[in-house]
């Protein structure tokens, strides 16, 4: 007698009991297949899996009645059900409407191609492993988990998505906010934390004038109420002596990276390029302190970024690879190329240049001003991982100022919290109490 092929795509990050309702309909119909998404899929439309492929596979090989597991590389199943041909596909009917809609349809065609089955079980309401890992993340993480997720990230996705922050209520904005986009969730992977925002944020010039610890108690502000990974912008890092210090500070609070631009003296905004005075650091020196803040660290996961700044400066590609090359072989994790012009021409460029180098690393850029250019076209240049450095404290101030301009005009506040406002109700349940 013919034994009959079952096949059940799974994430299976948290395993409940929807899950084995599946299982068990899927042996009632035959010998049981987990295609079991990877890590990389899963990474592709939701955040990165809690627990890695291994993981999840010796969770589900340990489920009675799971004769067999197949990595499925993508949320599309059509590759693994054309390999073996499957006389039942069971999933629960939640997915018939939403964002997994399309997928579905994709599976019935394929199955008509053999006469094979698609079986629906009702879905267990309730019970959503999405909702369950966001609760999870309700509760927090550990500087441990938190530092190993930007190299993770970086490993997993095309190109990584980081947005500013500046205060404990941006830092719920990166960790909450995400889109359905066809079959994919898009949402912010990380978040920045910059010199800029932080002392614009105080009310204070970008001159490095707010020191570390002050940027210290920003930074845990904004740990305290996220789960995801953080990098974080320390100008020029100081003195070796001092850097290293801020190395093992930042390493420990599980900050996955600190950016370090190779400028010296008074610490001047780079987008205002050569119109003010601003030095270029010696390859040697800039290279020597990256050095020594690798020494510093304790784990493998933290990474240094070295900011290069010669495309400001006016200095040229051949001295931005030049550097490139240098702080590679000193042991930075990442290289930022900075631009202040108007179009992304000189980035392409350079992303051009380095892919023709031996020794590489992931390429950061920060789109301020050529704001145009699409994560698509980044990740074809090269590029790994995409840093919005100051679009939430600068959409802000405009709102905060016609407010307050508002009330002055109308000499009561009417007017600006019906237009500009979100309702008190919304400001009391934005926090959840614990």
């Amino acid at each position: 007698m013919k034994i009959l092929k079952v096949y059940v795509a799974l994430s299976a990050d948290f395993i409940h009991p929807g899950h084995l309702k599946i299982i068990k309909e899927a042996r009632k119909l035959g010998e049981v297949i987990i295609g079991l998404l990877t890590d990389e899929a899963i990474a592709t439309y939701k955040r990165l899996p809690v627990l890695n492929y291994q993981q999840r596979k010796e969770v589900i090989g340990n489920i009675q009645g799971v004769s067999q597991i197949i990595p499925q590389k993508s949320l599309d199943y059509t590759e693994n059900l054309r390999k073996i041909k499957p006389d039942f596909v069971v999933h629960g009917d939640d997915w018939k409407e939403g964002p997994l809609k399309k997928t579905r349809l994709r599976v019935i065609e394929v199955l008509k191609e053999w006469g094979g089955k698609l079986v629906e079980p009702e879905f267990t309401e309730g019970l959503n492993s999405g909702q369950l890992i966001k609760d999870k993340f309700g509760v927090g993480t550990t500087p441990e988990k938190r530092l190993k997720k930007l190299r993770n990230l970086i490993q997993m996705k095309p190109i990584v998505r980081i947005l500013e922050t500046h205060n404990g209520l941006t830092g719920r904005i990166v960790e909450l906010t995400g889109i359905y986009e066809g079959e994919s969730f898009r949402e912010f992977d990380g978040m920045w934390e910059s010199s800029l925002t932080d002392s614009t944020s105080k009310g204070k010039p970008d001159i490095g004038c707010v020191d570390i610890t002050a940027r210290i108690r920003t930074i845990n502000e904004i740990l305290d109420v996220t789960t995801k990974p953080m990098i974080v912008d320390a100008d020029n890092g100081g003195i070796t002596e001092h850097f290293v210090y801020t190395v093992k500070t930042l390493e420990r609070l599980g900050v996955s990276a600190v950016i370090i631009e190779d400028k010296i003296g008074l610490k001047r905004n780079s987008l205002f390029g050569t119109d003010v005075v601003q030095r270029q650091d010696t390859i040697e020196n800039f290279s020597q302190k990256i050095l020594g803040g690798k020494k510093a660290q304790i784990t493998k996961d933290f990474m240094i970024i070295a900011r290069i700044e010669s495309l400001i400066l006016k200095q040229g590609q051949e001295d931005a690879l030049k550097r490139a090359k240098a702080y590679i072989k000193a042991g930075a994790d990442g290289i930022m190329i900075h631009s202040k012009e108007k179009d992304p021409s000189e980035i392409l460029e350079f992303c051009e240049n380095y892919k023709k180098l031996e020794d590489k690393v992931p390429i950061v850029v920060v789109p301020s001003t050529y704001s145009q250019i699409t994560e698509e076209e980044l990740i074809k240049a090269g590029i790994s991982v995409v840093i919005y450095a100051n679009q939430l404290l600068r959409s802000a101030y405009p709102n905060m100022l016609k407010t307050a301009n508002s009330i002055l005009k109308n000499h009561r506040a009417k007017e600006a919290s019906e237009k500009y406002c979100m309702s008190i109700k919304e400001i009391l349940d934005l926090i959840p109490g614990v």
